[in-house]
């Protein structure tokens, strides 16, 4: 079986930047256990996996899959879905129906693209065995029910001087460990661990930023500001809240288009 496949690096304007992201486009759902055995071979953060939806509520069922586990929720990925989607089929924006996450619109823009993704509310909190092994202390903890939580710093230097003990923050469970703080260069910069989910620190995280779209709209007292992703490869990123939805910005770059060769 030949499935087609591509490898984009999403919020990046050039290859070897931004997340990395495989998309395959399907005819009809593959059982669950193959969709995982290709996300562990292709061993990205996130495989993105789109079908045709014959319900009428999107263009696209989307489905996201890190090397151990489908997760709930991922913005690069499916800014790449629509990178590649748009790229293939034209237009100007395309629509996913997801399991949990309703239905995500793509659009072109000035920044290349633009994603909404539901906005991801926090409320203040506390976790002191967290902060331990973050290895630093936060001014401020939010988080959300599904697993989000926000460390606030005071400054860009604390959150890329962390070292977290991410064998210990992967025990706590999937949770994503966004750490967070004013930034030098664009108003906010932040870094996102995940390691209970597969990804111990992930390169460019679209629903991070869903998460502090709303946090520091707040907190800049404006709708839209800039961000950068301060992991190894690095990204940036354009926020925006608008209502109920994070729009998030950024470019997309198709690094491999093949065939993911698969037996019947």
């Amino acid at each position: 079986m030949k499935l087609p496949y591509w490898h984009v690096d999403a919020f990046a304007d050039r290859p070897f930047a931004g997340n990395q992201a495989a998309v395959m486009p399907l005819g009809e759902w593959l059982p669950d256990d193959v969709l995982q055995a290709i996300g562990e071979e292709n061993n990205f953060a996130e495989t993105a996996f789109v079908v045709p939806d014959e319900s009428g509520a999107a263009d696209w069922e989307l489905r996201w899959f890190t090397p151990v586990c489908e997760i709930r929720l991922c913005g690069h990925a499916t800014l790449a879905s629509g990178h590649v989607l748009l790229g293939r089929d034209g237009g100007e924006r395309v629509t996913f129906r997801t399991r949990q996450a309703g239905v995500l619109e793509v659009r072109r823009s000035d920044a290349g693209y633009e994603l909404a993704l539901p906005a991801i509310p926090t409320e203040r909190s506390d976790w002191p065995e967290a902060v331990t092994l973050l290895g630093a202390q936060p001014l401020e903890i939010w988080r959300n029910p599904d697993r989000y939580g926000i460390y606030l710093f005071g400054s860009e230097h604390e959150v890329r001087a962390l070292a977290p003990d991410l064998r210990g923050l992967g025990a706590l469970g999937d949770d994503q460990f966004i750490c967070t703080a004013p930034g030098r260069d664009v108003d906010v910069v932040s870094r996102v661990f995940v390691p209970g989910g597969g990804v111990d620190e992930d390169s460019v995280t679209g629903s991070a930023h869903a998460a502090l779209t709303p946090f520091w709209a707040a907190r800049l007292g404006r709708e839209s500001f800039t961000a950068h992703q301060a992991s190894r490869r690095g990204g940036d990123l354009t926020c925006r809240l608008e209502g109920d939805r994070a729009w998030l910005g950024g470019p997309c770059v198709t690094v491999v288009e093949g065939t993911f060769y698969l037996p019947e």
